[in-house]
Parts: C-alpha cells; structure tokens; sequence
C-alpha cells in the first residue's frame, strides 16, 4: 500500500546525493555541502559502491528514505530533466527535493493512519488532509518553495496524535504498569524484554538502545532515532508510524517481528 512512497533510485537524478549535505560522523567518512555531488555518484546515478556502504562507512546513505520524493521530483516535477543538462535549475531542483521529501513522509504517516479501523471516525478528516498534502506535491517549483511546511506539518501532526492515543488506547491501558514507567532518556539504555506495547516513543532519542526481546506492539515510533538501537528477537507487530529508515539504521535479526509494510534490512542477516 505504500510502493508509490518508496525510493525508486532508477527514475531519479542522484538528488539525494547531490542535494543534501552531510557531516563527518559515525555516519558518514567525509562532510559534503549541499548541491556537490557525492564522490560515489556515477553518471548514470548510481552508485560506485551501492554493496559496500555500511563498510565503507557510509551508514547514514544506508538508513536515508526519500519516501518516494526522488522520482517524483526527477520524474513529476521536472518531467525528466536531468540537472547535469540544464545546471541553469539544478539549484532550484536541489531546494524542491528535500520539502517534497518532507511532504512525501507526512503521506506515509496518513496513508498508514487511514488505513487503520480505530481511524474510522474521522477518516474523512484524514482523507482531506491527505488529498491537500498532494495537491501541495503537485505544485509548481517556485510555488513548492513558498509553501509553509511547518504550518502544514501541524495540521497534520493534530490529526496523527489524535490517531495515535485512539489506536494505542486499549492495549497501553493493559500492559504492566510497573514496567511502563516513564522514561526520558532512553540513549544507550537496556529496556531488554519489556513489554511496551503501546507505548509512545514519539521523537525519542534512543540511539543505541537495547530494545531485544521487547513487546514493541503497536508502539508510536513517529520521528524516533533508532540508530544502532537493537531490535533484535523483538516484536513490532502493527507498530504504528514505522519507517524502512528507522528499520534500516537498527540493528535486528531474523527472529524480529516487523509490520508487514516494512522489509527485513539485508545487512541484519549478517
């Protein structure tokens, strides 16, 4: 249900390579500004070393999901048009695609909230969210940069929290009281075998995280880090706002339990 938010990097220009800058970190081997294009960025927009990113230091590029913006942008937006013939728009195709990314995320979040049976009481209130969330992804280019994201995203976050409380309600209520226990910091933190169904993680910093053998049912992971956080054995059966980036940039193994909308990371059987 969500094939039209996922990267297609065949019918796009490398934009996500190009675009974004990044930093020397853990995540990345060197810092580049935004509109260079990455050392390992071929001609025909792939990349040099597609199989040897996470060895190469390159994790962040791993983790990164565009939710389909790329092609949309390369293919939709600008019919085709690749910025290395026509470097007069490259600069404004560089601008457009990280809002459209931003917006593209905000469709996953509302395509997985309308899909929901607890969501039925203001599906109609979802649906014309969403229909005006595509409508502002269909817009021209100079028009896309006028847009005014953080106003939209709090239209759109009412309706995502709402979701959330309505769909975590029932088994948050029954889960152990004494193992649900507010936590604010959970970096580097050993929650190993908790039962966190329905717990709200959203925005939470849990990088590195011990989160193994965890009841993660239903839980809101909406905008929550999960770098390197250990998911392995752990049940994420219906977590709610899940991406294949937060998947991506976990740790996990075979035994792990993902929503059905999500795929199990190559690197995790290794």
């Amino acid at each position: 249900m969500f094939n039209e938010l996922k990267s297609d990097c065949k019918n796009c220009f490398g934009l996500c390579c190009v675009a974004l800058p990044f930093g020397k970190s853990a995540d990345f081997p060197y810092s580049k500004e935004g509109g260079i294009p990455c050392q390992n960025l071929c001609s025909n927009n792939s990349c040099a070393i597609h199989d040897l990113l996470r060895e190469r230091g390159f994790r962040g590029c791993v983790s990164y999901e565009c939710f389909g913006a790329g092609q949309h942008v390369s293919q939709f937006i600008y019919k085709g048009e690749d910025w290395r013939r026509d470097s007069g728009y490259a600069g404004e195709m560089f601008a457009v695609f990280p809002l459209i990314q931003q917006l593209h995320e905000m469709l996953w979040y509302l395509k997985q909230a309308l899909s929901l049976k607890e969501a039925e009481s203001f599906k109609a209130d979802l649906q014309e969210i969403y229909k005006e969330t595509v409508d502002l992804t269909r817009r021209k280019p100079k028009e896309i940069l006028e847009i005014n994201l953080a106003a939209h995203r709090s239209n759109v976050n009412v309706l995502l929290v709402k979701v959330s409380e309505i769909y975590r309600k029932d088994i948050h209520s029954h889960s152990n009281k004494r193992e649900r226990k507010k936590d604010s910091d959970f970096i580097g933190k050993s929650l190993y075998g908790r039962r966190l169904q329905g717990e709200d993680f959203r925005g939470k910093i849990m990088i590195e995280s011990n989160l193994s053998y965890c009841d993660l049912r239903k839980a809101d992971f909406i905008g929550a880090d999960l770098r390197n956080a250990d998911l392995r054995s752990a049940d994420l059966t219906d977590a709610l706002f899940l991406t294949q980036s937060q998947i991506n940039s976990a740790v996990g193994d075979i035994h792990t339990k993902l929503p059905s909308y999500l795929e199990m990371p190559s690197h995790w059987n290794g």
